[in-house]
């Protein structure tokens, strides 16, 4: 593990069920925000769900790092009771909303947001104080 150096800049406090990192707007911030998620979901025993959310986290941190300079954040929270879904956030400071499109075929971009629509359950974006989250569910398998 020693080339994955992540900050883990706090757990929120409800009973141990999030965690939340901060990554530098650099190119090898995807690869480390994907292990992180990846090693996160296995502590939880949800490997089920760390395929799919390691990509889609892959997914919206590129294209923070497209547009955004400061720093990229990363944050899960883990369903309390049955029904729920594993909550996915990815926050940069840009305070433009993204919005999805429709790729063409040539188009070398333009279908990070097609496929987090396509594989949550639900997403959506919500401006903040300073930039923007882009958030995902994932139904969590009973």
């Amino acid at each position: 593990m020693g080339s994955l150096a992540w900050e883990v800049i706090g757990v929120i406090d409800s009973e141990g069920d999030g965690a939340e990192w901060t990554f530098p707007a650099e190119p090898g911030a995807v690869r480390t925000a994907r292990a992180a998620v990846r090693g996160q979901l296995h502590g939880w025993d949800l490997d089920c769900l760390a395929d799919l959310a390691a990509l889609l986290v892959s997914e919206l941190v590129t294209n923070s790092l497209r547009h955004a300079t400061g720093p990229i954040g990363v944050r899960l929270v883990r369903p309390a009771g049955l029904g729920g879904g594993l909550l996915v956030e990815v926050s940069d400071p840009l305070p433009d909303l993204p919005h999805e499109r429709t790729a063409r075929a040539e188009d070398e971009g333009g279908r990070g947001l097609q496929l987090v629509a396509g594989s949550s359950r639900r997403w959506g974006t919500r401006p903040g104080g300073s930039g923007k989250t882009v958030w995902f569910e994932l139904a969590v398998p009973g």
